[in-house]
């Protein structure tokens, strides 16, 4: 059985020495952040902070800040939902399992007569109004559960639990009675506002915080379409979830807080900046206006946050937790897929990982990818995956390689992919609404990268002679195979045409065959400062390179061509990583907030130990 409340899970973490108290009075202006950022990287504790500026709520973050926590507080329920959820793909399996098949009674939501919630009514600003990042807009909710239900089919069965980010002050909204709400429209909750304009009434919206740590996870798992997220809270707590109505709107059991409001029709604010998953702040737009109706909190309320930014962040946990419940869902449903990872350190959408099966070996003497192209369509019309920019797709040939050894799935690419022949783009398409390396927002491009079977190349590793034009220097060794490059600062698309030309001419035109051909260098990187790239982790590599590109704009070729619509090239390929003048600015703490908070790590300070 798992948690009925936040506070429930709270005392357990303490209990087993995984919680600290900070008893200090703390701003939620940035110091709360930054004091968990620092303990977040630290792989510290969960932090109750007891005393916050401005707000009688205490407040809690970095609950799931370590696999092994985030495994800890689902310890009970783990391995009895990967169970069912393989059922789910295997309906004889039920009857080889009916214990599993009696647990996933607890996906059911059932109605309570609890309104415990409802005790305490107060004012959106009552709550604590934590800012995260310089830049950011205002005060957001940073572990918010929105729920909201189909207009022309109510109820919890046809519900959405999404945890799209809610701003509770700044730009325009009129404090205590608005809202901003940052969600795209083919999220659910999309689905269900067009439904009730359709239908001409308002969309009724409950947007929850706190409760058992389940709750928050159901709010990010990538269900399908049409499958309650409330289904899967009561699975992964070992318990059903409990829920009521008030004048129509949806009322949670085992939450803390509660706030009730209304979209009306397409009324919009602007919402933002904020800083985001990718590294960088998504910048002010206009969103849906949440009207607020009620705020309510239940007695001994706790208030959980997270930080978003630059990953390794609290929801990189999420992610790998995802990822350890569902690895083997989407093989299951795509024919051929063996594995995808969602890379966590460029930011999750803009590079996937995958491997497939080439199952068409009687008419595949070339061991070129064939079946591997229909199985990266397929990812890339598939949920959030649709949003990668970049798919980077391997042949499982029986060699070992996986998703989650990026350096060896890299160099097993880069030795074997035709770069005249396998690589694919998509044009004027959508991409992730927080990716600024397109042409507009939500508006960008696509490439797959494909590699059979066959062996091409083998890769150097010892950077080679040549001579760069000027405006261009430091070539860098980033691994086999893969070279950095400074280039000049970016200042239009026009102009780096001009500059790549260049570039790509002296490259060409270099007295090294070894290097200008397809066979030891096929990827080399042009950024703003190459030795940030060197680093044996790759995390630079992976960050700047996929967060920094648009594939169609910023790809070029040695020895490149068009032939028949097809793009290809018979030397190196490149990405220009370089710093646009579109992108959005990178996310940084404020100086003095870090010297402000060394009060929490002094020898006697609660934090003293994460020093």
């Amino acid at each position: 059985m798992g948690y009925t409340s936040l506070s429930e899970c709270i005392k357990d973490l303490e209990r087993s020495g995984q919680l600290v108290r900070v008893k200090e009075e703390i701003d939620p202006h940035l110091e709360m952040a930054s004091v968990h950022m620092h303990v977040n990287r630290k792989s510290g504790p969960a932090i109750l902070f007891e005393n916050v500026i401005g707000c009688k709520f205490p407040a809690v973050s970095n609950l799931f800040g370590t696999m092994e926590r985030a495994r800890f507080i689902f310890r009970n329920e783990l391995r009895k939902v990967e169970k069912v959820l393989r059922l789910r793909n295997d309906p004889r399996g039920i009857l080889r399992d009916l214990s599993s098949a009696w647990y996933g009674l607890n996906s059911i939501p059932k109605k309570s007569r609890d309104h415990s919630l409802l005790a305490n009514e107060i004012r959106l600003s009552e709550l604590p109004q934590i800012q995260c990042w310089p830049k950011d807009g205002g005060a957001f909710i940073t572990l918010p559960l929105v729920y909201s239900e189909n207009a022309f089919n109510p109820g919890v069965k046809n519900s959405n639990l999404g945890m799209y980010r809610v701003q509770m002050s700044g730009n325009e909204y009129v404090m205590d009675k608005e809202a901003g709400m940052h969600y795209q429209i083919h999220r659910g909750i999309g689905v269900h506002q067009a439904a009730a304009m359709q239908n001409n009434v308002p969309l009724k919206v409950s947007i929850f915080v706190g409760g058992p740590p389940a709750d928050i996870l159901s709010a990010v798992m990538p269900l399908p379409e049409g499958m309650s997220e409330l289904t899967f809270a009561g699975l992964m707590n070992g318990r059903r979830f409990r829920y009521s109505y008030s004048d129509n709107f949806f009322i949670p059991a085992s939450s803390d807080f509660l706030i009730l409001g209304e979209v009306h029709g397409t009324e919009i604010k602007p919402e933002g900046p904020f800083g985001d998953h990718l590294g960088y702040y998504s910048l002010t737009h206009a969103f849906p206006l949440l009207r607020i109706r009620k705020v309510f909190h239940k007695n001994n309320a706790i208030w959980p946050f997270t930080v978003v930014g630059r990953p390794p962040q609290e929801d990189s946990v999420f992610g790998k937790l995802i990822h350890e419940l569902t690895g083997e869902i989407l093989p299951q449903e795509i024919p051929g897929l063996k594995e995808v990872n969602a890379v966590d350190e460029a930011g999750v959408h803009p590079l996937l990982l995958a491997i497939g099966q080439e199952r068409y070996t009687p008419y595949n003497a070339e061991k070129r990818p064939q079946e591997l192209l229909t199985i990266a369509n397929r990812i890339l019309g598939t949920g959030q995956l649709s949003l990668a920019k970049y798919l980077l797709i391997c042949t499982d040939d029986g060699s070992n390689i996986n998703t989650i050894n990026k350096p060896e799935f890299l160099r097993h690419l880069l030795r074997r992919i035709d770069l005249s022949r396998d690589v694919h783009f998509q044009t004027n398409t959508t991409i992730d609404t927080l990716d600024y390396s397109g042409t507009g927002l939500n508006s960008g491009s696509k490439v797959i990268l494909a590699a059979g079977n066959k062996v091409l190349r083998e890769l150097g590793s010892n950077l080679p002679p040549f001579t760069l034009p000027t405006g261009f220097s430091n070539p860098v060794l980033i691994r086999e195979g893969m070279i950095a490059v400074t280039g000049p600062a970016w200042t239009s698309y026009d102009k780096a045409k001009h500059e790549l030309n260049v570039f790509v001419s002296s490259l060409a035109a270099a007295a090294d065959d070894s290097f200008v051909g397809v066979t030891k260098f096929p990827l080399i990187i042009l950024c703003d400062d190459s030795a940030e790239l060197c680093e044996s982790t790759l995390r630079n590599f992976l960050w700047i390179t996929f967060t920094r590109s648009n594939p169609s704009h910023d790809i070029y070729g040695v020895h490149e061509f068009i032939e028949n619509k097809h793009w290809g090239c018979r030397g190196s390929l490149i990405i220009d990583a370089r710093i646009k003048s579109h992108h959005a600015p990178v996310l940084t703490e404020d100086p003095q907030v870090l010297k402000n908070i060394q009060r929490f790590f002094i020898p006697g300070a609660s934090l003293h130990a994460f020093a």
